[in-house]
C-alpha cells in the first residue's frame, strides 16, 4: 500500500535505546496526565482520534512496521497531536524494557494478528505472560480493551482471561466518541475496523480491569 511521500516523523516518533531503561512519562510529555498505550497502532487512525478527543490524556502507539510507524508519527505531527507518540518496535519488549509499574490508565489491542494456524498460535499476543505484564503496568482500576474479527482468537482471548486472576473481566466500553461519519457498527474506529465492516465481518470485544 502506497503511503505519503516525504514523511517527517519527528518529533512524534519516540526513539528509546534499550539502555534507556524504565522511563518516566512526565519526561516524555512534560505533564503528569494519564497515559494509555495502543499495541498495533498501524497508520495511527485510532491513536489520532482518541488523542484529539481526549487531550487531557497522553497516548503511545506501538507499531512493528517501520513504514507504518513513520506514517503514523508524521500524521500525528501534521495534526499537532502533541499528546501522542509512536514507538517503532516489538510491543512486549517495549513494555518489559521501558514501561513503569502501575503507570498506565489503559492498554488497547485492536485487531491483532490472529495467527490462525495451529503451529502459529503460540505467537498470539494474548497469552498469560502478556496478561501478567499488563497487570504490572496498569494503574489500579486501569483497563485492557481487546477487539478482534477472528472468532477462534476471541475464544482464545476469553479462555486466557478466564485462566488468570490478576485482571477482572468486564463489559467492553468504547474508549473514544466516534465521529458522525463512522460506519454503522463501529466501536473503535480503526482502519481495520472500517475495512472489515465493508466486508461484513462481525466483531468480538472484551475488556479486563486491574482491581482498584
Amino acid at each position: 500500500m502506497a503511503l505519503r511521500p516525504n514523511l517527517i516523523p519527528d518529533p512524534m516518533l519516540l526513539n528509546l535505546p534499550d539502555e534507556a531503561g524504565i522511563i518516566a512519562w512526565p519526561d516524555i510529555f512534560n505533564n503528569d496526565h494519564p497515559v494509555e498505550i495502543e499495541i498495533g497502532a498501524g497508520k495511527g487512525t485510532f491513536l489520532l482520534a482518541i488523542a484529539q478527543a481526549l487531550p487531557e490524556h497522553n497516548y503511545v502507539g506501538i507499531e512493528w512496521s517501520n513504514q507504518y510507524a513513520n506514517y503514523a508519527a508524521d500524521r500525528l505531527r501534521r495534526h499537532n497531536a502533541t499528546n501522542a507518540r509512536i514507538v517503532h518496535g516489538e510491543a512486549t519488549w517495549f513494555l518489559r524494557c521501558h514501561v513503569p509499574d502501575n503507570s498506565l490508565a489503559a492498554v488497547h489491542v485492536y485487531f491483532p494478528d490472529p495467527w490462525p494456524k495451529a503451529k502459529q498460535q503460540k505467537r498470539r499476543l494474548i497469552q498469560l505472560p502478556f496478561l501478567k505484564e499488563v497487570h504490572r503496568i496498569l494503574l489500579p482500576g486501569g483497563k485492557l480493551r481487546l477487539v478482534t474479527d477472528h472468532a477462534d482468537y476471541f475464544a482464545h482471548m476469553q479462555q486466557t482471561l478466564s485462566a488468570q486472576s490478576d485482571l477482572t473481566i468486564i463489559p467492553f466500553d468504547s474508549p473514544v466518541p466516534l465521529k458522525p461519519d463512522a460506519p454503522a457498527g463501529s466501536i473503535v474506529g480503526t482502519n481495520f475496523e472500517r475495512k472489515y465492516i465493508a466486508e461484513g465481518r462481525p466483531f468480538h470485544a472484551t475488556a479486563a480491569q486491574k482491581p482498584p
